[in-house]
């Protein structure tokens, strides 16, 4: 193991060891909301000094095992403890490594999901509907909830453009993957001669922004405008202006929202889903950067860039990032989105653990 990750391993245990006895002594919990921060604290960095003082016994275990092979009695049996001890230290190392992978701080966060239709005219829409709907089924699966925002409907069906907010527990570290162009190749319902028609969708998958700290928006940047929400609402909709339309003026980023009959409901959630846009793209410029001095599965923050084919009449889905093809199109398109989300997730810390080695 690098001397840089023993040096830090090292500077963990010593940290447990004192957030040990500060948890431990008689005034912990005099300020409850510093003994919440030392709890969570200690809970993150145990797993981790815990498999450091198994790594350490392991290379003792390989110590004393190499010391025997000189006896020619315990030869072979010692042959066999260095074989054992060496795959366990490359095992906990790996393992330890990948505890000390730098978290995104926004993989615990909700999200806000927009599917936009492309090329392909109304099949495109209706292939946003199919991956809204795959979408949504995957977040029941994960017991989190889904908010529509704002929708505008195709002609035939789906939606020429629809925004979602997903409530729940590391709905960013699971669907972070999914920004990008969806490509759909299957034989559409309105298509008589059968022919394979191709269309396009492209999906954004932003963190919700705090308020607070993330985003600062000046109010003398942004021009809101109101107007008389337009289309299924229900008649009661339209009897006042309660739909709000916000363009941040120096992004030129236009927001929308009309599915709350309060205009102040309204309101909240088009500056929830402006703040979320324009957080996105201050990541999208910072991983532009990363992706010029290595490959990243968030992209290049090119959101036109082609990630996933879905081919209906072969029932395969193809993730071109990562060379994944299965053969359960229908599985996925009903939200079971997790042996994707894994193989993206796991080709991601690979590619986090080679910076990692190549450092220092």
């Amino acid at each position: 193991m690098k001397p840089s990750l023993i040096a830090k391993l090292d500077q963990l245990s010593e940290h447990l060891v004192e957030l040990t006895q500060r948890l431990s002594s008689s005034d912990a919990t005099a300020n409850m909301e510093n003994y919440r921060r030392l709890t969570r604290e200690h809970a993150e960095i145990t797993p981790v000094v815990e498999l450091y003082h198994r790594f350490r016994q392991a290379e003792q275990d390989l110590k004393t095992a190499q010391e025997m092979l000189s006896d020619p009695e315990m030869k072979e049996f010692a042959e066999e403890e260095v074989h054992s001890a060496k795959a366990q230290l490359e095992q906990i190392e790996l393992d330890l490594q990948k505890l000390l992978l730098p978290k995104d701080p926004n993989d615990e966060r909700n999200i806000f999901l927009e599917i936009r239709a492309g090329t392909g005219g109304d099949e495109s829409a209706l292939f946003a509907g199919d991956l809204f709907r795959m979408y949504a089924r995957y977040a029941e699966r994960q017991r989190w909830q889904v908010e529509i925002v704002s929708e505008s409907p195709g002609e035939m069906g789906g939606y020429k453009e629809i925004i979602a907010k997903i409530v729940g527990q590391g709905a960013y570290s699971k669907l972070k993957f999914e920004s990008g162009g969806h490509r759909v190749q299957r034989v559409p319902a309105t298509e008589t001669q059968g022919r394979i028609h191709t269309s396009a969708c492209t999906v954004a998958v932003m963190p919700e922004a705090d308020e607070v700290a993330d985003v600062v928006l000046n109010p003398a940047e942004l021009r809101i405008d109101t107007f008389r929400a337009s289309g299924a609402g229900g008649q009661h909709i339209n009897k006042t202006d309660s739909a709000i339309r916000i363009t941040h003026l120096p992004t030129g980023i236009v927001v929308e929202c009309q599915d709350d009959r309060s205009q102040h409901k309204n309101k909240a959630q088009a500056m929830s889903v402006l703040a979320a846009r324009i957080m996105d793209i201050q990541l999208r410029e910072r991983q532009s950067k990363e992706a010029a001095t290595r490959k990243s599965l968030i992209g290049s923050g090119d959101r036109s860039e082609r990630i996933r084919t879905y081919n209906f009449p072969q029932g395969r889905i193809t993730d071109h990032r990562i060379n994944l093809t299965l053969y359960k199109i229908e599985q996925i398109m009903d939200g079971d989105l997790e042996e994707l989300a894994g193989a993206l997730m796991a080709e991601h810390q690979a590619e986090q653990l080679a910076s990692l080695s190549g450092e220092g």
